[in-house]
């Protein structure tokens, strides 16, 4: 995993705890059966609640594969089992770049 977008990742999620937002969502990385990843990130009351996110869909082989949306004040992906750096990455330039890395 890059270091850095998972150190920003943290410290995002540390500058974001108000109290009430670390009690919902706030954020979920967990594990799928395909085997893969799954990320949830809560965006409702943070900077990110109304970004425009461009649907992310790659698909290399049947476990390098990452799929990123944005929906209902939710950034969600699943990836697969070596993809987790990727989906940090996407998730990083996007909230401060506005950019999705190619």
């Amino acid at each position: 995993m890059e270091q850095d977008d998972f150190l920003w990742l943290q410290r995002w999620y540390r500058a974001h705890c108000n109290g009430d937002w670390e009690h919902g969502i706030g954020i979920h990385i967990g594990t799928i059966d395909n085997p893969g990843w799954s990320i949830k990130v809560n965006l409702e009351d943070t900077e990110l609640e109304n970004k425009q996110f461009d649907k992310v869909y790659i698909e290399r082989s049947e476990h390098d594969w990452i799929f990123c949306t944005v929906k209902e004040n939710n950034c969600e992906a699943a990836c697969g089992p070596t993809n987790l750096p990727e989906v940090l990455k996407i998730f990083h330039q996007w909230a401060v770049y506005g950019e999705i890395p190619k």
